[in-house]
């Protein structure tokens, strides 16, 4: 990946591991000033201090994207920590194992969306009112090909990655004339510390997974990040509104 972000800052959520923190070391090593925010704070911190033993400017920021104040916080630290926010990469959000509908636990239900819907929209309505004072940005949102399709056993989940599509796709009509561009990375089964330990936890879910991928494995974080700074490059500058689906072929058959 040799992208060309020179002078620009960079916030991620969820990057304390997997495409979050692929995405947040490769806008790094492409010139960026990176804010890396996760839930855990330590693997933030840590993530952040690596990154500057190496020469590049980074923070590690502890935010839980479903508590607005603390994605405002983020986006201020970002700003007044590097001047500006030029790109934002919201692929903070969770998984969970399969049940059937009738099962979901309303609080999980809630918690589900609180995360992966609610804490998009909160980040960029923060992130959007700072790139709108600039009149610059891109934004880039993590869905998934659960964002396309339904999966038996996966509502709660399926819902709240189809909603982050419909709220990318709204906002980024809203902002088309303004000189910001906001998209949606939906990936196929990454093999991230998140997916691991979910096929733990269910024996013969991997073997169930990888017959579904036509291309017959997972995607590395890295692969997913490579969009990712793709969609956030001069080269996608037409490209807003839309979605990108790295899925080895899942959502083509």
């Amino acid at each position: 990946m040799n992208y060309p972000f020179e002078n620009k800052v960079a916030l991620v959520t969820g990057a304390g591991a997997g495409i979050g923190l692929a995405a947040a070391q490769a806008f790094a090593e492409s010139g960026a000033a990176v804010v890396i925010s996760d839930m855990n704070r330590t693997a933030a911190e840590t993530a952040a201090a690596e990154l500057r033993t190496a020469g590049r400017k980074a923070i590690g920021v502890r935010c839980d994207v479903s508590d607005e104040a603390e994605v405002a916080a983020a986006v201020n630290r970002a700003v007044s920590e590097f001047g500006s926010l030029d790109i934002a990469f919201n692929n903070a959000g969770i998984h969970v194992a399969k049940v059937e509908t009738a099962d979901v636990e309303t609080a999980d239900f809630d918690r589900i969306v609180a995360i992966n819907l609610r804490g998009v929209f909160c980040c960029m309505k923060h992130e959007l009112r700072q790139m709108r004072t600039q009149g610059s940005g891109v934004i880039v949102n993590t869905s998934s090909q659960s964002g396309f399709v339904g999966i038996a056993g996966l509502s709660a989940y399926t819902a709240s990655k189809h909603g982050v599509i419909g709220l990318t796709k709204a906002a980024a009509l809203e902002y088309a004339d303004q000189g910001i561009r906001i998209n949606a990375i939906c990936p196929g089964t990454v093999e991230t510390p998140l997916v691991k330990g979910l096929m733990e936890r269910e024996p013969g879910r991997l073997d169930e997974v990888i017959r579904d991928i036509p291309m017959g494995r997972m995607a590395q974080p890295e692969e997913i990040a490579s969009a990712v700074l793709w969609l956030c490059s001069p080269g996608a500058s037409f490209m807003t509104g839309q979605t990108l689906t790295p899925d080895g072929g899942y959502t083509s058959r």
